[in-house]
């Protein structure tokens, strides 16, 4: 189901195709629009060719910038969310034709001959010759896909329920600089077994954690064309270069250079991982 600004439900039955494997680009224009928390039989597959996509799977966000995909196994509970113009290809394959083996969600790097075979499956007729050049085509994407680079583009969260309420706050609020002393203070917790606990949840400690959060949020912000320095203030940095550092610390180069190389989905699979929000 999707519901753009106006709330305009369009109901969607990708089980219902005809062939094990179809595929279809979604153009949306709407400053907001998010597809609701749904299921199918099938795999999914969504390349984000432009704009910025968030994607919670099994409680978990995964962010999709673009020129890449993510991996939805079938089955999975997900939604879909994106921020401004977005073009997007979906791939909805039956299991019995899954090329990934993949029993969790994965954001991979798209090459341009995988992105080239998506565009042109979107182009087939529903009922498309599989014994032919159609077939053939849908085959070699299939083989692409298998050899994709698997990537991750997410923030581990923690699952101590009172660790877990810090968390959703700096998700909602990811300016906020109470210090970690304080939050112990706040949840009710030591701040050695804060940070004890947050580190073996998450593998990070709080300050790694948190210039993880902002470089998510920033990226989501600075990819819809947003300035950098407006950016940096809203995350509570005190100036630009300030954020800038931190950005080149977690991402190993600066905004500007990193958006304009397009390499986002060559991001080291460390340095963003999953985001639990349930």
């Amino acid at each position: 189901m999707l519901a753009l600004d106006d709330n305009i439900p369009i109901d969607l039955d990708v089980d219902a195709g005809i062939r094990k494997v179809t595929a279809m680009g979604v153009p949306v224009e709407a400053r907001y629009w998010e597809y609701r928390r749904h299921r199918h039989k099938r795999s999914q597959l969504v390349y984000v060719m432009r704009g910025i996509v968030n994607c919670e799977v099994d409680n978990a966000v995964w962010v999709i910038p673009p020129n890449c995909a993510i991996w939805i196994p079938g089955g999975a509970e997900h939604s879909l969310r994106g921020w401004g113009a977005a073009e997007c290809y979906s791939l909805f394959i039956d299991p019995s034709r899954d090329p990934m083996g993949l029993s969790q969600c994965h954001t991979l790097s798209v090459t341009l001959l995988l992105r080239e075979l998506i565009i042109e499956a979107a182009k087939l007729p529903e009922a498309y010759d599989e014994e032919g050049s159609e077939g053939r085509l849908i085959a070699t994407l299939l083989d692409q896909l298998s050899v994709a680079p698997v990537e991750d583009f997410c923030l581990p969260l923690p699952q101590d329920a009172r660790i877990k309420r810090m968390a959703r706050r700096l998700l909602e609020h990811p300016s906020d600089k109470t210090t970690l002393s304080e939050w112990a203070l706040r949840i009710g917790m030591s701040e050695r077994n804060l940070s004890r606990l947050l580190l073996a949840e998450t593998g990070m400690n709080f300050s790694h954690w948190r210039r993880q959060l902002h470089v998510i949020h920033a990226l989501r912000r600075l990819i819809s064309g947003e300035l950098v320095q407006n950016v940096a203030l809203d995350l509570g940095y005190e100036n630009a270069s300030g954020f800038i550092t931190m950005f080149r610390k977690v991402v190993g180069k600066p905004p500007a250079r990193y958006l304009s190389e397009g390499q986002l989905c060559a991001y080291h699979r460390s340095c963003l991982r999953r985001i639990v929000t349930g």
